[in-house]
């Protein structure tokens, strides 16, 4: 995918880019720090992020709070190696040479914190399996 001197890039993408993207997006940037270039958009992004998203996220030691939506570009996604799309349909415009994943997801919009825990817990699980495939543990 890319050479070790470069930093594989992962967009993740959702609706409102309130929730899903941005609890991938930290998760992922929390796990391997500067290893992998991580940007997350939304085809329709929200004014804010979603409080229980931010309240879930902290209890896990991850800060959120001060991230804003951001809306989806070409250019965002040119400029990744790996795009992941979390129920924005078909509004992610689509590029030969790109990897794409589609990852089947509650939106937790109108959501409590209790029902994004379990959210925040798959996506966990799916960037910890998406670390070994890209910037595995020893990797420069």
């Amino acid at each position: 995918m890319s050479t070790p001197a470069e930093r594989p890039s992962v967009l993740f993408v959702c609706i409102h880019n309130a929730g899903r993207s941005q609890m991938a997006a930290a998760y992922l940037t929390h796990l391997v720090g500067d290893r992998v270039q991580v940007r997350s958009a939304g085809s329709a992004p929200a004014d804010t992020i979603n409080s229980a998203v931010v309240e879930a996220m902290s209890e896990v030691g991850i800060d959120i709070s001060t991230e804003a939506p951001k809306v989806l570009t070409v250019e965002a996604v040119q400029a990744s190696d790996v795009v992941i799309t979390m129920g924005c349909g078909d509004t992610c415009p689509v590029f030969p040479g790109k990897r794409y994943l589609d990852w089947a997801l509650p939106d937790p919009a109108g959501r409590g914190v209790d029902a994004v825990r379990p959210i925040r817990d798959e996506i966990e699980k799916r960037i910890r399996g998406l670390i070994d495939e890209i910037a595995p543990a020893g990797q420069a």
